[in-house]
This record gives structure tokens, sequence and C-alpha cells, in this order.
């Protein structure tokens, strides 16, 4: 990709999930295994199967969630879609569960609904049950309590005849092994949700020294969007997850040497080349540039004819307002004339009036602005010039001084009428050739920065985010001191890159150097990046199927669940280490301890016969 180009967000939709038929191949002689990589950012499915005629690849890929919908007006129950028959998530991001927490699966109806659409879209078509052996990855010390919980779904509800677990990471180190197996190796893996460091002694986990950081692409996603938000506030709701992970997956990268890397940003050179336009969508067409002519005189006119109604009804309610206000004054006139002078004076103080002249004066000036606002109205009735709706205040001044000016104002607005008719086609004339100050285009593009190598640098620095962990150079530091010299010259001979969040270019060299400075002088290691760090999970657990298919090694069939309980797990080359619970024993009750009882019991003797 050039640097400096505006790139389009794709805001692809998934497709949903096609319902294949059963191959004949997978069922004789005998049920294949099927595979199953259940990552807690997207499941993987497919069979394990030497024939040519089924693809050596996964058939189902879909995100791991799950959202019930509300159900129709119409009285249609709520439904329920998985992975892909969601369409797109960010409609739906409300509604949105997942199985998992981190990547330990706890939510075992959702995972439940995983496993159906695994099985309905394959066209499993055995009856009752699920007959093909089971290959199903796990979490690095996967909790008992998860396996218990996942091998009861298993062999209860779907009856399958056995079921091997694996570590995802180790299924990718074994497949992507050289010619001497079983190898030591240092394992970096690092998904949506968390991040392992994971020592390989021998072809064997070493599960004690296994250290785990609680970052992935997940909490870079939501860092990615609160610095784009922070940054962009007029385009916060269009700052969306989805189109974060894809800015994640496709414009940043891992520096080198992070200080190093954010000096170059400060040029501005250097800035202008490398800086990475991200368009948003948007409308260009503008209200103005889609009426004619003949359109906006139209509604010119339109406008006048409210603006002509508007003054009329407010010349209406200042007459009626004032005739009120003069009948109320009229009214105290007549009880002067009646000589009724104790209510005359109480209705002078509540008109906050001194004298009679002053009552008078008010009198003539109400009715002489009344006389006008009634000649107003007749000349609007049959005027079709605009009359210009006077400013002041609709209530009656009793100012004397203020009074007689806001009359003469009244009576000096025809003047200017004539040159407000003038100035309209002045006004008129640059409306037709308008044109925006400002890039409409540019104004929806997020510029990238120094963003494409802050957030992935949360990895070697969670202290961004304000996460008080180690980051991933200082893990394996720690995770190879609990060794000695010896094994860990072995281990950082194949120091191996597993997982979808070791996709960052520049990852490898940044690990490199980051052992070039933790090792000792003239002291030797390799780094290797796995040839599909997404997919050799699946590509790992169905090699080890067809290899182990017939063998005992690693399978835990019905029998061993039953008798030895859902949290058993067979070990091998990829799996977990199993610790069973081991419940404390009770002290042996001996014969010095059972004789104070024996006492205690003959001296109480039968309670009936106490009785």
């Amino acid at each position: 990709m050039a640097a400096g180009r505006v790139f389009q967000f794709r805001d692809a939709r998934w497709r949903p999930d096609p319902v294949l038929g059963p191959s004949p191949a997978v069922r004789t002689p005998q049920p294949v295994p099927l595979v199953i990589d259940n990552g807690s950012f997207q499941a993987r499915a497919g069979w394990a199967c030497s024939d040519p005629d089924v693809p050596g690849e996964p058939l189902l890929c879909f995100r791991s969630l799950a959202a019930r919908s509300r159900g129709a007006r119409g009285g249609a129950g709520a439904e329920t879609q998985v992975g892909n028959d969601l369409g797109s998530p960010e409609p739906l991001r409300w509604l949105l569960r997942s199985p998992f927490d981190r990547n330990v699966p706890v939510q075992l109806e959702l995972q439940e609904l995983l496993f159906d659409h695994v099985f309905q879209r394959l066209g499993v078509a055995s009856q009752g049950c699920v007959d093909h052996p089971i290959v199903l990855t796990e979490a690095v010390c996967n909790p008992l309590y998860s396996r218990q919980m996942m091998s009861e779904l298993l062999f209860e509800c779907y009856q399958v005849p056995k079921v091997s677990y694996g570590v995802d990471s180790l299924y990718s180190l074994y497949h992507n092994r050289k010619q001497h197996w079983p190898c030591s190796s240092l394992i970096v893996s690092s998904g949506y949700q968390c991040t392992h460091i994971l020592p390989v002694l021998e072809g064997r986990l070493d599960a004690k020294n296994c250290k785990r950081i609680n970052l992935g692409g997940c909490q870079a996603a939501v860092y990615l969007q609160r610095l784009l938000q922070l940054k962009y506030p007029g385009h916060f709701a269009a700052i969306t997850l989805s189109r974060m992970e894809e800015i994640l997956h496709e414009h940043s990268y891992i520096a080198e040497d992070y200080i190093e890397e954010l000096q170059k940003w400060r040029s501005p050179e250097y800035y202008e080349s490398n800086v990475h336009k991200m368009q948003l969508p948007f409308s260009s067409k503008l209200l103005s540039s889609t009426l004619t002519t003949e359109e906006k005189q139209e509604r010119r006119q339109q406008q006048l004819r409210r603006l002509q109604e508007l003054n009329a009804r407010r010349r209406e309610e200042k007459l009626q307002l004032d005739q009120e206000r003069l009948d109320r004054l009229l009214y105290v006139q007549e009880l002067l004339e009646d000589g009724q002078m104790d209510q005359f004076h109480k209705a002078l103080v509540e008109l906050n009036m001194d004298s009679t002249e002053e009552l008078q004066s008010y009198i003539n000036k109400l009715s002489l602005a009344i006389e006008q606002t009634k000649q107003k109205i007749l000349q609007a009735e049959v005027s079709i010039e605009v009359d210009v709706v006077d400013s002041k205040p609709e209530t009656l001044d009793l100012d004397p001084l203020g009074s007689e000016q806001s009359l003469e104002d009244v009576e000096s607005i025809p003047e200017f009428e004539p040159l407000f008719a003038e100035e309209q086609p002045e006004i008129e004339k640059p409306v037709t050739t308008v044109e925006p100050v400002f890039n409409l285009a540019e104004y929806h593009q997020l510029f990238l920065g120094t963003e494409r190598i802050r957030v992935p640098e949360i990895l070697f620095q969670p202290s961004l985010i304000g996460e008080e962990q180690a980051g991933i150079a200082e893990t394996m530091q720690y995770v190879l001191d609990r060794y000695p010299k010896e094994q860990q010259a072995k281990l950082v001979q194949n120091v191996f890159l597993s997982g979808g969040n070791t996709m960052y270019p520049g990852l490898k060299a940044r690990i490199q150097k980051e052992l070039l400075e933790m090792r000792p002088f003239q002291s030797s290691f390799q780094v290797q990046l796995a040839s599909n760090p997404v997919l050799d999970a699946w590509y790992g657990a169905r090699d080890w199927a067809l290899e182990y298919v017939n063998r005992e090694e690693g399978w835990i069939t019905r029998k061993d669940y039953e008798e030895k309980g859902g949290e058993y797990l067979k070990e091998h080359c990829a799996s977990n280490v199993y610790v069973p619970i081991r419940l404390p024993k009770q002290a042996p009750r001996t014969a010095e301890a059972l004789a104070p009882a024996k006492v205690l019991a003959a001296s109480v003797g039968n309670p009936c016969d106490q009785v």
C-alpha cells in the first residue's frame, strides 16, 4: 500500500455459513474426528480426514458470538443468531454475548449454541447424537470446573464417543515442528483476550512456569477507539469497534524501537509520507445545489406569505390586549364620574397611578395606539406588500416619552420597506454559487499517525493503558530466569510466535531486539513466526488427530468420563498437564479416640429409659 493514500473502510458484512451436506468419506469406514478450534475471537471447525475428497482446511470460520432478537411484531418468538448469521455486529453490539470470560468458556448455554451451529452446518447426519470423535482446544491451565462442564456437555448432551483436549498454541507448534520432535521451545501466544508465555521442554508443557498477560486484540481495539473518539469527537458514533479491528489488522505495526520511532513521527515530512487516512462514509449532496432558481423563488414567496400571516396575528393579538387595557382604564374613569371615590383610589393604586390627570393621559395614548393598529390592519388586508414587523415589545409602555418614541418608529418603518425590497436580489444572488469553505471528504477522514504504533505497543508497555502488568519482554525474561543456563539456551533456540495478535508487522524484529538485550553477549537465539498464526492451531489439531485417531493416548472415552469425572484429562504432547483434585484426607480414628465416646454413651444411656 502506498504511503499517504486514502483508505476506505470495507465495512464488510458477514455471509451466513452454508449448510454443508454430509460427505460419505467422513463416515466410512468409521466416523472421522471433528476438529474444533474453540477460540474466544473466532471458532473454526472441520474434518480430520485423509481422504482427498474432504478439504484439509476449516469448513466453518465464524465469530464466537450469539445474539437473541426480541421477536417480530406479528407474535413470532425470539430468534437466536450465531456467528456469521448476525450479518454485522455493530447494530447488535449491545445484544452480543460470548461464552468466554477472558479465554475460558464459562457460559455453557452459549457454548451449546455454538456447538449446535457447528454440527448443523457441517451436516452431522447421526440421529440423536454426534458419533464423531471430537478434538477441542482449551485455554492454557484451563480450570478443572470449565473442563468438567465442557465434558458434561459433550458426553451428556451430544453423546460423543470420545474427546481430546489440547492447547491451541501447542497444536500450532506441533504443526510447525521441524524434523526433530520432541523439541524445546518458548512460545509467545497472543490472542484476542490474553497473551501467554509457555515454556515447552522436550515436547511437554511446563505448566508451573507458564505466565499470562491480560492483554490482547480486544484491549487494543478498545484503546484505539478511545484515542480516535477523543481526537475526532465529531465522528464519535462512526468510530466503531469493527472499524478499529480493521485498522489494527491492516494499518498498525510494532516499532523496533518505540522512542526512536516517535522521534521520526515528529518530522512533518515523515508524517506526510506515512500517515494513513481512513475515509468515513458521508453524503456530498448539498441542499442548495438541489434547488433550481424557480424553486428558490417559490420558497421565498412562501416564507414572505407566512411572515405576513404572522404579522397579522400579532397585530390582532396586540389590538385585543390594548382594547382590554383601555376598557379597564375607562371603567376606573366611570368610578370617578359616579362618585365612588374609595373604589376609584383603590383602583388607581392597583394601576400604580398617582392622579386623575395621569389616568386621562394613559387613556388618550392608548386610544391613539388602538386607532393606529386598526389602520395598519386595514392597510395589510388591501396591500400586497410585505409589512415589516415592529421589533418593539408587545406590551404598552406606559411611559409618555417611550410611547411617543415607539409611535414615531412605527410611522418611520414604511420608509425602509423599499430598501428591503431592493436588497432582496443581492441576497439571493450569491446563494446559487455558494461553495463549501472546507473539503467535506477531508472532514470525514481519520488521520492515523502515531496511533499506528502506539496501540500495539501496549503488548510491551501495558502501562500505556493503565495496566499494572509486565510486558512481553519482561515476562519472557522472568520465565527464562526460572531455568538454569543450559535450559535457557535450549528455550531461546526456538522462540515461537503464534496467535492472531502476533500478525503485526515488525513483531518478530521487536522480539529479536528484546532477546538481544536480555541474553548474554554473543549468545545465539532464533525467533520463528507461525506459517499461519490464525489457522495453524486448527491445522496442528488436525495433524494430531490423523496421527492418534487409532491410539488410546490423549482420548477420553465415555467410560473414562463416567469413572473419573468430567475434569479428567488424558495428557498428550499438545495438552495441558492434568492435576487431579486432591481432597484432604481425614485422620484415622484410633482406639484411644473412640474410648471417651463409648464412656460418654454409657453414661448417657438410653433416652427412653431415662424418661
